[in-house]
């Protein structure tokens, strides 16, 4: 099976488990290089990656009786070990940087997957607080708070991804 790196790295984090596709899409985004890359493009590219795994019993679709949305969950057949290490083709662009790193991208790069990582964390942190908020409706205003400060990290890691990108791509 061909499954694109980046789209294996982001499911094959502990954290990222019972997922939508957007969320899928949103850290896909993120992590992405090519900046100039559409969000609904995007989107079509995560569910198709997306089907690839469900057709193998790695993901399992559940679909809310409530409220119809679709979220996805790894199975006892998930394998992270065997989705990282399919071929790597996606990653050419990575392997270029570091071929020219030297004494300063590579530190830089080490940085970048470091808070690329944190931003992962995060995106786990932020789903929990929604969850807790929907089964303990008491704790709404602390909840909030708390899911105010993870949304306020991830867009500082957000602009220090971004700095640092816009460093590696001069």
């Amino acid at each position: 099976m061909k499954l694109n790196f980046l789209i294996a790295q982001i499911i094959s984090a502990k954290n990222f488990d019972n997922f939508s596709a957007l969320e899928l899409r949103a850290a896909f985004l993120v992590l992405q290089e090519d900046k100039s890359l559409c969000p609904i493009e995007a989107r079509r590219f995560c569910y198709t990656e997306l089907i690839k795994l469900v057709r193998r019993n790695w993901l399992k679709k559940i679909k809310s009786n409530k409220t119809g949305a679709v979220s996805y969950k790894k199975t006892a057949l998930f394998n992270a070990g065997k989705i990282l290490s399919e071929p790597k083709s996606s990653m050419t662009e990575k392997s270029d940087l570091l071929h020219r790193s030297e004494k300063v991208e590579a530190p830089l790069l080490r940085r970048l997957n470091r808070y690329k990582k944190e931003l992962l964390i995060n995106f786990g942190e932020l789903e929990e607080y929604q969850q807790l908020s929907k089964v303990h409706p008491e704790l709404n205003e602390q909840l909030q708070s708390k899911y105010n400060q993870a949304r306020e990290q991830n867009s500082a890691l957000l602009g220090k991804i971004k700095a640092i990108e816009n460093l590696l791509i001069q």
